[in-house]
């Protein structure tokens, strides 16, 4: 009986090891980078709505200010990984990292993280001068703009490698927790996910949803983020859940910043109130990536036939929710506080004919629409494919 209650003991005691072996704590500077992604994409949507609502902004304005605290909290906390060890590592943490210049040690994540927080850091003056001598920009993808935002999407990559190598490696699972892990790598998926949409997002709003340049660019651009992400992901749902983060984003946004006062600062002034516009309201992306991980879950086939299928998916799928839901955008029951299309920026005309419908030239019909579709569907598929060689890829980062 003593032998029986002995090694009933001892398998408890196992077991309880196995169950607390993987609760440790991500590094803290993965938690700082995930931060600063996050940082990242607040701070570039509410300066796209000061920029609506007010106008003019300085170096120092308020949504800057939570930018530069993305780029400097990724900065510090990720040299601060590499210095410690480069002259404090273990020999064994220096073997999965990478070596550089000879001297120095660091994860691909971190040394993402670094070079993004110089460039970011470095385009603020660059922006300011811009301003400064040609006045007012409005366009997202300016010189200064185009800096800086390859310095953000620095960053939000990796925030989002820095988890992945975690996630990969051989035994890491006993190491840290998984659920950390899935958490981490969901969140900085999806921040990367809405960076992506602001970029386009000129391409991409409500009044050209029955247009089929709207299908092109995201037929083009998103696969093969949500392709990749889905095969990255040790979720099923990998795709899913970015999309739903990206989602959650934009639309609290949406909801959150009128609540603020705001006003015109810089005339001409046609649109005259006194709180904030909103952002766009989100793209039903979450239904064309629950496609995408049903079918690279269920779907064993040769890489183009896969590629061909996700692709086709993620067009027909975005087609069948985003055309009628551009319509519903453009009617009087989404003029609320709930989707936000009253939001208009302060130098427009208040009254002008297709502020809430589709203009004629943004609705394309017949062999156009046909064609246009075609031409789409060939963006998603050959998106799709390069996203599941990236997936790959990035299954395989393991530093």
């Amino acid at each position: 009986m003593s032998t029986i209650a002995l090694s009933q003991t001892e398998a408890k005691t196992k077991s309880n090891t196995r169950a607390t072996a993987h609760t440790g704590a991500l590094p803290v500077y993965v938690y700082a980078v995930v931060f600063s992604s996050f940082c990242i994409v607040i701070g570039l949507i509410w300066d796209i709505s000061w920029h609506m609502s007010i106008g003019r902004d300085g170096l120092f304005a308020p949504p800057h200010m939570v930018t530069y605290l993305g780029a400097v909290t990724s900065g510090l906390f990720s040299g601060y990984y590499v210095l410690k060890l480069t002259f404090a590592g273990k020999q064994a943490e220096r073997e999965q990292s990478i070596r550089f210049w000879k001297i120095f040690y660091g994860s691909l994540g971190a040394l993402f993280c670094i070079w993004g927080a110089f460039t970011m850091i470095t385009s603020a003056p660059f922006d300011d001068w811009w301003h400064n001598t040609f006045g007012l920009d409005v366009q997202i993808l300016s010189p200064p703009h185009t800096v800086l935002l390859l310095g953000m999407i620095n960053i939000q990559f990796g925030a989002m490698v820095s988890v992945m190598a975690l996630q990969n490696r051989e035994g890491s699972a006993s190491k840290y927790s998984p659920k950390a892990l899935a958490v981490c790598f969901m969140l900085s998926s999806g921040f990367l996910l809405v960076m992506l949409y602001t970029i386009a997002s000129e391409y991409l709003i409500r009044h050209d949803m029955h247009k089929v340049l709207f299908y092109q660019v995201a037929s083009g651009l998103f696969p093969l983020f949500l392709v990749a992400i889905s095969r990255a992901s040790t979720s099923k749902w990998g795709a899913t859940r970015m999309a739903a983060i990206y989602m959650m984003v934009m639309a609290a946004l949406v909801w959150i910043l009128p609540l603020f006062h705001a006003e015109p600062k810089l005339g001409p002034v046609y649109n005259h109130f006194t709180h904030y516009q909103n952002f766009h309201f989100p793209l039903l992306l979450i239904f064309p990536a629950m496609a995408i991980d049903i079918i690279n879950n269920r779907l064993n086939a040769a890489p183009v036939l896969k590629a061909l299928a996700l692709g086709a998916a993620f067009t027909l799928v975005l087609l069948a929710v985003q055309w009628p839901f551009g319509s519903f955008l453009a009617s009087p029951y989404a003029r609320n506080w709930f989707f936000g299309t009253n939001s208009w920026y302060f130098g427009l005309d208040p009254n002008y004919q297709y502020r809430f419908a589709l203009a004629p030239w943004n609705v394309d019909t017949g062999a156009a629409l046909i064609k246009g579709l075609a031409i789409a569907m060939l963006f998603a598929l050959a998106s799709a494919w390069l996203g599941l060689a990236w997936g790959r890829w990035m299954k395989s980062v393991k530093r």
